[in-house]
């Protein structure tokens, strides 16, 4: 893309009563009471550990009346320690916990945990006067993630820097703000003007230093919007294992599930056998199941205007030129078609080429829809596309 105490499990000892035999009385017509064994469930191991015995004993009883009391008091205990164990039970959580009671820490982790399709992605690099950051929600009302466009090598540049001059404070009322609406925020990293594989950059260190910065600033997750087309066109596989290692390293420190990772690929890099590396058919079979969606652009190679900008193209048959790199015909090389995110640009002068009209590709979608999918779309980018963009968009396979 171009422009320059989770939640707790209380346990409780589960308490059993292993009766014994009342022996014969014996010498002097004594009798001992019964010794209960009380044993303590491990509620983890669910194993069981004999506890110390408790003995009592009576003293000097003819042994008809020492049986009758020695009875009535095991009777008794045995009714005290299961009314006891029942009001333990009554007092354990049930499945039917709601979300007030977890810890902070948990409800931290569902708010960011990573959203089913469909995805309907907005990316924000361009410089809007009087906006610092991300906009109000109200304008980008029908979206589900907005990604804060460029974090490089070198530094957060553009919105990705903007979202650092906020203050703590102004960050989490955005947060919660976004997050009532069901609005992620994630940044972007790389884009156009970044090319890590050429210039050498550490693929470990690199998604270390980047995942850090998701965390710093709070944020939900990383898209890779990786455009080094050198290093993809040269073949020979030195890419593919660099977004391998990254894509490794970053699942590292930003787990699954709790944080989205998204990779944002040109279409044709799909394509098979175009490319000595295999290019996104290689990274998906070697990283794909660390990648929660692809960001797939449908537009930013020199692959022509007429590329992608029908149905047919879109979904169906891509041209001669990137063969087999059509939606339906990239699921059908292996990659999950519920992964694959439709991306375009908003307007004409948002890309070189892909361009199509929120009519026409509302229609593709429903199409789209009717065959299966149901991934959702991309856009780039805010605020040429806003809530009235994506309203279009959705309005006949997702309507609102």
């Amino acid at each position: 893309m171009n422009d320059l105490a989770p939640y707790e499990t209380y346990g409780f000892p589960l308490l059993t009563i292993r009766s014994k035999e009342i022996l014969s009385a014996t010498q002097q017509n004594m009798l001992p009471l019964p010794k209960a064994d009380i044993k303590r469930s491990d509620d983890n191991l669910f194993s069981t550990e004999k506890a110390s015995s408790l003995p009592l004993s009576l003293h000097c009883y003819p042994s008809n009346i020492l049986v009758m009391v020695a009875l009535n008091i095991f009777r008794l205990a045995i009714s005290l320690i299961a009314l006891t164990s029942l009001s333990l039970v009554s007092s354990a959580p049930t499945s039917n916990a709601t979300s007030a009671d977890l810890s902070p820490k948990a409800r931290e982790i569902l708010a960011r945990a990573t959203p089913s399709a469909p995805h309907f992605v907005i990316y924000s690099d361009k410089f809007v006067s009087g906006l610092t950051g991300p906009p109000p929600v109200a304008q980008v009302t029908g979206y589900n993630v907005f990604a804060l466009s460029f974090l490089l090598i070198e530094g957060a540049f553009d919105k990705a820097i903007e979202w650092t001059w906020l203050s703590a404070a102004e960050r989490a009322s955005v947060k919660a703000e976004y997050a009532a609406a069901g609005i992620k925020l994630i940044v972007s990293v790389f884009g156009a003007t970044d090319a890590p594989t050429s210039t050498g950059a550490d693929p470990i260190s690199t998604a270390n230093t980047m995942a850090a910065w998701v965390k710093e600033f709070d944020l939900d997750g990383i898209d890779v919007d990786y455009e080094d087309f050198n290093a993809i066109n040269a073949g020979d596989g030195k890419a593919e294992a660099w977004l391998a290692s990254f894509t490794r390293q970053l699942r590292t420190q930003l787990p699954q599930g709790t944080f989205i990772l998204t990779h944002a690929p040109v279409a044709p890099w799909f394509s098979p056998g175009r490319f000595g590396g295999g290019a996104y058919l290689t990274v998906d079979q070697q990283v794909g199941n660390l990648i929660d969606w692809y960001n797939v652009q449908f537009d930013t190679i020199s692959e022509g205007t007429s590329e992608y900008t029908t149905c047919d193209g879109l979904l169906s048959t891509s041209s001669s030129t990137w063969p087999n790199s059509a939606l339906f015909q990239i699921a059908a090389s292996g990659i999950p078609l519920s992964k694959l995110v439709i991306g375009k640009p908003a307007t004409t002068g948002d890309a070189s080429n892909g361009f199509m009209s929120t009519a026409t590709l509302a229609g593709c979608l429903q199409q789209a829809k009717g065959r299966g999918w149901n991934a959702g779309v991309m856009v780039w980018e805010f605020p040429d596309a806003a809530a009235s963009w994506i309203r279009d968009v959705r309005s006949q396979a997702f309507p609102e």
